[in-house]
C-alpha cells in the first residue's frame, strides 16, 4: 500500500493460554486525514426480492425491519433497485414501467413498494437505480440511445410522483459504457429538472473498471456529468486499488459486492461462509481502495434456490407460503458498522489498517465535529484470520469523546452482543480481542439486536392450484417467478374471468441470457406429479408446460431457450413436441406430432410417474415415454414472445 499508517505495533510476551498475544496501539486523531463515510447498502436487482412481497403479515414487516429499521438489524443506509425491462437479469425478469412510449405504470413489480417500505423505516436512506436491460422499443434494440436516457428519466419522475426522491442512477450494469451516452443522460436529466446524480459505470475487474477515472480527467464534460465512480467486486483484483483511485477527490464506491466473488459460488451467509468474509470485505474496501460506500447484492435471498447465485442475500426469505425466514450472520456483520456510524462521519486514516501478521483489520471513524463538544467515535475491528488474542490499546486523541467505550462482538457463538463497557482512562482503552470475531468499540449508544420468532419452514403447498381470479389486473400471481417476459393478470379472451397473459411481444435488449418467456413455482423435490394449465394461443403463438425443473439457472447456458426440465411445447398450428432439455446440450425430442387444435381454449398437461412421462392435450394422451434425465423438480409454464393466455394452473398427484 502506498500510504504509511500511523500505528505503533509490537509483539510482546503477554501470554494468553498457549500463545503470546499480539500488541497493537491505534491512535484516534480528529486531525487525521480521511474520507467521509457514505454508508453501507444493498442492491435489489436481478429479481432477487421477487418472493418477499408474497409474504403475509406480520412476517413481511419483520423482514423489512431487519433490513431497513435503524438500530434494529442491518440498518441499511442505501438501497439501489433495478430499473426493470421484462428481461432476465439473473434470477428472473423485473417488470418494465414503460413498455411503449405512451405506457407509464409506476406500480408494476415490487421495487417501488420496496423503496417505499425502506423510506418508511428510514427516511434518510439513500435511493439509487440502475438498468440491466431495456424494452425492445428503446432505441430499436440499441441500449445507448436517447430513448434509454428518456426511459431512465421517466422512471425517476415516476418515483417522484410517489414521493420518492432518487438521489443516484447509473448507466448499464456491468457493460462497458458509452461515455457520450453518459453525457447525454446528464443532459436529459437536466432537461427534466432532475437533480439525480450519476454513478459511473458499474464495471467489473475484467472490464477495466478503473479506467473511468482517466476518462473523466481527460474530458471536462464527462467530469461534470459524473458524480461518483462505482466499481464491482474490487477484491477480485489482488492488492490495493491504484493510487489515483485512492487519492482522487471524487467519491468512489464499491457499488456491487459480496463476501464471495461476483460469479460465486454462493454457499451460505452464516458466519463461517459469509459473515466472517464480509467483515473483512467491508473494512478492506476502505483500507485498500478508500471506497466510502459498499453495496451488497442482494439485500435478501427471496428467489428460488434452483436459480442463479443462490444465497446471495444478507438474509434468507424465499418461502412466503410458510412465513419462515432466516436472519443470517451477514445482517449482524453489517450492523457492526451501520448501527454505530452514520453517513457523514469521517474516517481516521491513522487508525485504519491491519493487525500484526495480517491477523485482522480495523477502521475508525468519528462523528462530525460540533464546536467544542467532543465527538463520538467507533472502531470496527475484525480478527477473522487471527490465531491468538489481539491485545489492542486505543489512544483517544483530543476532540474525541472520553465517555465509556462499549464493545460489541459477533462470531460463531455470539451474535451482536455487547460484551464489555470500558472506562476511558487517561485517554486510553485497552482490550483483548479474541480470534475469529468482528468487534465494534464505540462511545455511541442505542444499538439493539432485533428479535423475532418466524414460523417453522414448510414445503411448497401440494396439491397446488390457481385460477388467477384473485390476482389484480396487471399484476403477477403469487409464488410465480417470471424468468423472461411478464405473465400478468388480464380479462380472459373467450371465457369469463381473469387469466394470466404473457405481455411482451418485442424482445427486450438483454443483459445476458434471453430464454423464451417462462415462469416457475413449486418444490425441487417434487417427483411424481402432474401439472396442467389451460392455454389460449394467438395466431403463430407457442405455449409450454414445464415439469421436473431441476435447474432454472439459464446463466449456465446463454443459448438456452428453456430451463433444465421436461417441456411440452404446443404451437398454434397443432404441432407439438415433448422435449428433455439440459444446459449446454441440444434439446432431446422424446416425442412429437400434430393435432387438430382449432380455436379457443385448450389444456396441456404433463404427468410423471417414476421414469414414465405422459403428455396430454385436452385430456387425450399425446405420448407416453420412458426417460430418466430429470427425476424431480419444480413446475412452470411459458410461451414464445406472443400474448398467450393461461388459466387454471393445477399441480397434483
Amino acid at each position: 500500500m502506498h500510504r504509511s499508517l500511523f500505528v505503533v505495533t509490537a509483539v510482546a510476551g503477554l501470554l494468553s493460554g498457549m500463545h503470546c498475544a499480539a500488541q497493537t496501539t491505534i491512535h484516534l486523531d480528529v486531525t487525521s486525514p480521511g474520507k467521509v463515510f457514505e454508508g453501507l447498502g444493498a442492491v435489489s436487482a436481478g429479481a432477487s426480492s421477487r418472493l418477499l412481497i408474497d409474504y403475509s403479515e406480520p412476517q413481511r414487516s419483520e423482514i423489512l425491519d431487519f433490513l431497513f429499521k435503524p438500530k434494529f438489524g442491518a440498518s441499511l443506509q442505501h438501497l439501489k433497485v433495478e430499473i426493470g425491462s421484462d428481461v432476465n437479469s439473473t434470477d428472473g425478469s423485473e417488470p418494465s414501467h414503460m413498455r411503449s412510449t405512451n405506457d407509464h405504470d409506476y406500480s408494476r413489480g415490487y421495487e417501488w413498494w420496496l423503496m417505499k417500505e425502506a423510506r418508511k423505516r428510514n427516511p434518510a436512506i439513500v435511493l439509487d437505480t440502475l438498468a440491466w436491460g431495456a424494452p425492445g422499443w428503446v432505441g430499436h434494440g440499441k441500449f445507448f440511445s436517447k430513448d434509454m436516457a428518456e426511459y431512465v428519466a421517466d422512471f425517476l419522475e415516476g418515483a417522484q410522483k410517489q414521493g420518492l426522491n432518487i438521489e443516484y442512477t447509473g448507466a448499464w450494469n456491468e457493460r462497458r459504457p458509452d461515455y457520450e451516452w453518459v453525457k447525454l443522460l446528464r443532459t436529459v436529466l437536466d432537461q427534466h429538472g432532475l437533480k439525480t446524480k450519476i454513478v459511473c459505470c458499474d464495471m467489473t475487474p475484467n472490464s477495466g473498471m478503473y479506467t473511468v477515472l482517466d476518462k473523466v480527467n481527460a474530458d471536462p464534460a464527462l467530469d461534470k456529468a459524473i458524480d461518483v465512480i462505482g466499481v464491482h467486486y474490487p477484491a477480485e483484483v489482488p492488492g490495493v486499488a491504484p493510487a489515483a483511485i485512492q487519492d482522487t477527490q471524487r467519491r468512489v464506491w464499491s457499488s456491487e459486492d459480496q463476501p464471495n466473488p461476483g460469479s460465486g459460488p454462493f454457499i451460505a451467509r452464516d458466519w463461517a461462509h459469509g459473515g466472517r468474509i464480509l467483515a473483512r470485505r467491508y473494512n478492506e474496501n476502505y483500507i485498500k481502495g478508500r471506497f466510502t460506500k459498499t453495496e451488497i447484492w442482494s439485500p435478501i435471498t427471496s428467489y428460488y434456490d434452483l436459480l442463479a447465485a443462490p444465497n446471495s442475500g444478507l438474509m434468507y426469505a424465499n418461502t412466503p407460503w410458510s412465513g419462515n425466514y432466516d436472519v443470517q450472520s451477514t445482517i449482524w456483520v453489517t450492523a457492526h458498522t451501520t448501527q454505530f456510524v452514520d453517513p457523514g462521519w469521517k474516517y481516521m486514516d491513522t487508525a485504519t489498517g491491519y493487525l500484526p501478521d495480517d491477523s485482522g483489520t480495523y477502521v475508525a471513524m468519528h462523528a462530525p465535529l460540533s464546536g467544542n463538544k467532543p465527538a463520538d467515535w467507533s472502531v470496527v475491528l475484525e480478527t477473522t484470520s487471527a490465531n491468538r488474542i489481539q491485545h489492542v490499546t486505543l489512544q483517544v486523541g483530543r476532540g474525541l469523546s472520553n465517555e465509556t467505550a462499549f464493545v460489541w462482538q459477533t462470531n460463531t457463538t455470539k451474535t451482536f452482543e455487547q460484551t464489555a463497557a470500558i472506562p476511558v482512562k487517561d485517554g486510553r482503552v485497552t482490550y483483548d480481542f479474541e480470534p475469529g470475531s468482528i468487534y465494534t468499540i464505540t462511545t455511541t449508544t442505542g444499538q439493539t439486536r432485533g428479535t423475532s420468532r418466524p414460523p417453522a419452514p414448510a414445503a411448497f403447498p401440494f396439491p397446488y392450484s390457481d385460477d388467477f381470479e384473485a390476482v389484480e389486473i396487471g399484476r403477477t400471481a403469487k409464488y410465480l417467478s417470471d424468468q423472461d417476459g411478464a405473465f400478468e393478470a388480464t380479462a380472459c379472451d373467450g371465457r369469463a374471468g381473469r387469466c394470466l397473459q404473457q405481455k411482451i411481444t418485442e424482445k427486450p435488449t438483454p443483459w445476458s441470457p434471453r430464454p423464451d418467456p417462462f415462469t416457475i413455482a413449486g418444490d425441487i423435490k417434487w417427483s411424481d406429479y402432474k401439472i396442467g394449465i389451460d392455454v389460449m394461443l394467438p395466431k403463430d403463438g407457442v405455449a409450454t408446460v414445464l415439469g421436473r425443473i431441476d435447474s432454472a439457472d439459464v446463466f449456465q447456458d446463454h443459448n438456452a431457450m428453456y430451463p433444465s426440465a421436461y417441456v411440452l411445447k404446443m404451437e398454434a398450428n397443432g404441432t407439438w413436441s415433448l422435449l428433455s432439455t439440459r444446459f449446454k446440450n441440444a434439446p432431446t425430442a422424446l416425442a412429437q406430432g400434430h393435432v387438430d387444435i382449432g380455436q379457443g381454449w385448450h389444456r396441456i398437461e404433463l404427468q410423471f410417474q417414476a421414469a414414465s412421462i405422459t403428455a396430454l392435450f385436452d385430456g387425450k394422451q399425446l405420448a407416453v415415454v420412458q426417460d430418466t434425465a430429470h427425476s424431480s423438480g419444480m413446475g412452470g409454464f411459458g410461451s414464445d414472445w406472443s400474448r398467450v393466455q393461461f388459466d387454471n394452473l393445477r399441480i397434483s398427484k
